[in-house]
């Protein structure tokens, strides 16, 4: 015995099957439901998806600043060098000479940095490099010989007396002073590491912009062993382990000449880096004499006549001398002796000649060595001395200095010339 609600349901299903049937499109399919009462929808069938649509161009993301960890750490360590510094120039000048000290020293400054500027256009070595060696000069390698110097001067004067001092000044000091500033150059090269940046242990995002990830032990680094060469036997083991730089590479072998060579933007570039740092140096360290002299001259006006005169230049007569010596006769003392140190060493590492490439950079910093004693001792000698070692030794090697670079800026410009009148294939 069937029931009603039976029926009813039969009687449903059949009105629904005699229902008419939607009719298929093209590009469509029929999806059957689990039941026949469940309609029957048509969906597109499914497509390649359109290739998405460019964006307008539209203003650039800011990039967020990323600060290298080595950068980080050198701006740190020669800020601390600058205030150590500062303060052992203040202790021995006073706030008022070090404020005269430091003005008379900006006075050359300029010209310097000015003849070094129209050497760099053709080094073209970047401005963080630029500003590097000129504060490592300024402030580490100060700092290192002021150190160094007292130290030494005071062992010397009190196991040699009078010789001591001699030897400390014309020996120690130059010895000193010249590693101090060279060491600029060697950091540059170091094969430090590329940017680090922190994670944090739960999120996995940076948890600093300043730092970014060293590369995995699988990933090469930029300043791994370079593939064998033809000239490779003709270089240094060394060469291989330093950091690349681009103004710092030789001339690639030539059919015509298989071995590397210098060229005058890397050999312009050792001139510029040294004496960069040399002029940062000089700089401090004229503030330094100058401060005293100003200090020494203002006691000795005290002690003589007092407060109750105005001061006249004639006051200052220590002060003076100082500065037409340090700021006026040998302002370019300084970089021309560090100046033979990057050229020595730009040799070493462009040269393909293997014993020039091995005695080049000693070579360099010895004959900077030389040259800053001989200046040293020139001082003890008296006016006739002084001047006689001034115009036999300094103006030659400055004239000499000043017509290399001369060559170095006409050569390449006449490279670029040649260049730019080539063929795009000959390039």
């Amino acid at each position: 015995m069937s029931s009603p609600s039976g029926g009813g349901y039969r009687a449903t299903v059949q009105a629904a099957g005699d229902r008419e049937m939607p009719t298929r499109t093209a590009g469509t399919r029929t999806i059957p439901g689990p039941r026949g009462r469940r309609a029957h929808r048509l969906l597109p069938w499914p497509t390649a998806p359109a290739p998405p649509v460019p964006a307008a161009p539209g203003p650039r993301p800011a990039r967020p600043l990323a600060l290298s960890s080595v950068t980080a750490t050198a701006v740190l360590t020669l800020a601390g060098c600058g205030v150590l510094i500062l303060h052992l120039v203040r202790r021995q000048t006073g706030t008022t000479g070090l404020l005269v000290g430091l003005g008379l020293a900006l006075v050359p400054l300029p010209f310097v940095l000015g003849g070094l500027a129209w050497l760099n256009q053709t080094a073209r070595v970047p401005l963080r490099h630029i500003v590097f060696c000129l504060g490592w000069g300024a402030f580490a390698a100060t700092t290192v010989a002021i150190l160094a110097n007292g130290w030494t001067s005071t062992y010397l004067t009190a196991h040699q007396g009078s010789l001591g001092e001699v030897l400390g000044a014309d020996l120690v000091t130059p010895v000193i002073e010249e590693s101090a500033k060279g060491a600029a150059l060697l950091v540059l090269l170091l094969p430090l590491g590329p940017r680090i940046r922190c994670h944090g242990h739960r999120t996995d995002r940076p948890c600093a912009s300043v730092l970014r990830r060293l590369p995995g032990p699988g990933q090469p680094r930029g300043y791994d062993r370079r593939p064998a060469r033809p000239h490779a036997r003709d270089r240094l083991r060394l060469r291989p382990y330093l950091r690349p730089l681009p103004y710092l590479r030789p001339y690639p072998p030539t059919p015509d000449r298989p071995r590397a060579r210098a060229r005058p933007r890397t050999l312009a570039a050792g001139v510029v880096l040294g004496g960069i740092t040399a002029c940062g140096f000089a700089f401090t360290e004229n503030a330094l004499y100058l401060g005293r002299a100003f200090t020494d001259d203002q006691q000795q006006r005290l002690d003589s006549i007092g407060l109750g005169e105005s001061p006249s230049l004639r006051d200052f007569d220590g002060t003076v001398q100082t500065f037409v010596l340090r700021g006026l006769l040998s302002p370019f003392a300084h970089p021309l002796f560090t100046a033979l140190t990057g050229l020595g060493l730009a040799i070493t590492l462009t040269t393909g000649r293997r014993r020039l490439a091995q005695l080049a950079a000693p070579a360099g910093l010895l004959l900077a060595m030389a040259l800053h004693g001989t200046w040293n001792a020139a001082a003890d000698l008296g006016t006739h001395g002084f001047l006689l070692v001034y115009a036999v030794l300094m103006v030659p090697c400055f004239a000499a200095l000043v017509c290399f670079a001369a060559w170095a800026r006409t050569r390449t410009a006449r490279h670029a010339a040649r260049r730019a009148r080539a063929p795009a294939g000959v390039r």
